[in-house]
């Protein structure tokens, strides 16, 4: 009688063992073999981070004027306008300079050639100016050697320009005026003094804008 009992409880042992009721609660082959539902849901997709914008291209440079011609007639109509101050300690000046090409500026001092870069600007600014007659501000600018200094103000800008060459060219050599990418500045008068046969010529650079 004692060994039916034995059976049974080895049968019911062998039948929860088989089953994974005895396991503590571990997971039974089918569930371990089954995919989980995080492996079943859909992949996170990351987009990938959008291009930086473009850089932005610098101004566009305004387009400069051309040098005003000069009008066969030396006093041809042109307001006379006054538009700042000239300094050149090497030669003692300081005058009043103008705007304008026509002796109605000249003679009044030194007088800046319309359509030329404005003293403190990129490009050449253009002066011209008496040596014998009226109050004679360029009479020694032959004098001028490299490293003295024009200094230039207009509109409360004050601005340093300092001399780096000159030169003698023909009275038709209008190019003395034309334009430059770098701020440059140039003085022009007759020569010899009293003569109209050449034109004396001082080459600047600007070295210090310093706007008041």
């Amino acid at each position: 009688m004692v060994a039916g009992p034995r059976r049974v409880v080895v049968v019911v042992t062998a039948l929860l063992l088989s089953t994974g009721a005895c396991s503590g609660g571990s997971e039974s082959r089918a569930q371990r073999l089954s995919p989980s539902a995080d492996m079943l849901a859909a992949p996170q997709v990351t987009e990938p981070p959008a291009p930086p914008p473009p850089p932005t291209p610098p101004p566009t440079q305004p387009v400069r004027s051309k040098p005003a011609n000069i009008p066969g007639d030396s006093y041809a109509f042109e307001p006379l306008v006054e538009i700042g101050t000239m300094e050149i300690p090497a030669i003692g000046l300081s005058h009043p300079i103008f705007q304008g090409v026509t002796l109605n500026n000249i003679d009044r001092g030194p007088s800046h050639w319309t359509g030329t870069a404005m003293p403190g600007q990129r490009g050449n600014t253009v002066f011209a100016g008496h040596r014998v007659s009226k109050s004679r501000p360029f009479r020694d600018i032959d004098r001028l050697e490299a490293g003295d200094e024009v200094i230039f103000t207009v509109n409360g800008a004050r601005s340093t320009y300092r001399v780096n060459g000159n030169l003698i060219v023909e009275p038709d050599d209008t190019w003395i005026a034309t334009q430059t990418e770098a701020s440059t500045g140039t003085l022009y008068a007759c020569h010899p003094p009293g003569s109209l046969a050449y034109r004396y010529v001082v080459r600047m650079d600007l070295v210090d804008p310093n706007p008041a």
